[in-house]
């Protein structure tokens, strides 16, 4: 069962102001669950991770970031098994999340009434969270699996969310159109399955689906997601990663990147052997690595400013 979805609305419905049921999350709840993060936000209060911290996260491995996660106590922020668009692409930018839940009439009655006429929604359920998508978001949904009949994106939101974001999804669910989707290029995405159908959402005739939140915590496989998370896709599985670790994920990646080169040029040269590489280096060894970050400063895959703020920090 998705409980946080179903909990956040007994607090609303049951809390003060009864009655006050908001399908998406207000600022004060989203700045209230992500106190962690003290950097900027969107007007909505969606954690915004700066742009180039996003651009140095392309380079990062899921083995690094779990590494990370996990000693932070961040143990379930990973989800795997998807079929993907673009496998070998990265997949990187900020969560926008939406929870379907299936088909209930008289819920989603009610959300449809509201939605458009004191929300100011158009259209039908499926498009509204994708008109709030920007630039570098990555459209997260969790659509409980739904298989045939299920599928509320193909290439005609396809195309929205893409011309929007410059990114592709993640849907726990199936997906239409894919053929349509794969001509986008960079469309990079993970989803569940592949169906022709589509989503039925006539109240009064066929209802498979029902949008119960918009950016408020949403479950996909194992990993609990929050608005504002950096997606990191790749290699086949998903990792979601918490605003205010999303530095600490980038910066550890480099140095280990940056130390596995050196490694493996002194080992190429027959300068170290495996024994002295595969184990905590000499004072000798950080000494040569702090030489050898200086004389190919230019050259190396790691912003110059990066490398400098390191070697401001070693000792060797």
């Amino acid at each position: 069962m998705r409980l946080v979805p179903f909990l956040l609305t007994l607090l609303c419905l049951f809390g003060e102001g009864g009655g006050c049921f908001a399908q998406q999350i207000s600022r004060d709840e989203l700045v209230f669950l992500t106190p962690e993060w003290k950097g900027e936000r969107y007007a909505d209060g969606r954690p915004k991770v700066p742009d180039a911290l996003l651009k140095r996260m392309k380079l990062v491995t899921q083995e690094e970031a779990w590494a990370v996660l996990k000693n932070e106590n961040y143990k379930h922020q990973y989800a795997e098994g998807w079929q993907t668009i673009n496998p070998d692409s990265v997949l990187v930018g900020r969560a926008v999340t939406a929870t379907f839940m299936p088909g209930r009439p008289d819920v989603h009655r009610v959300i449809d009434e509201k939605g458009h006429s004191k929300d100011g929604r158009i259209k039908s359920q499926n498009s509204w969270p994708i008109d709030l998508l920007v630039k570098g978001d990555v459209y997260v949904v969790d659509q409980f699996g739904a298989h045939e009949d299920g599928p509320t994106i193909g290439d005609n939101l396809g195309n929205s969310i893409y011309a929007k974001t410059g990114n592709g999804i993640v849907y726990d669910g199936a997906i239409r159109d894919i053929a349509g989707l794969r001509e986008l290029g960079r469309f990079t995405s993970f989803f569940r399955s592949y169906h022709p159908s589509h989503h039925l959402n006539n109240p009064a005739g066929e209802l498979n689906t029902t949008l119960v939140a918009i950016n408020r915590p949403t479950r996909i496989g194992g990993a609990m997601v929050m608005p504002g998370d950096v997606v990191l896709g790749r290699d086949g599985g998903v990792m979601f990663i918490p605003p205010h670790l999303v530095e600490r994920v980038v910066t550890t990646s480099e140095i280990v990147r940056l130390r596995d080169m050196f490694g493996h040029q002194r080992l190429r040269e027959q300068k170290y052997t495996p024994g002295q590489i595969d184990t905590r280096w000499s004072d000798e060894i950080e000494k040569d690595f702090s030489q050898w970050l200086n004389a190919h400063i230019n050259e190396l895959p790691v912003p110059k400013g990066q490398i400098q703020e390191y070697l401001k920090k070693r000792t060797y």
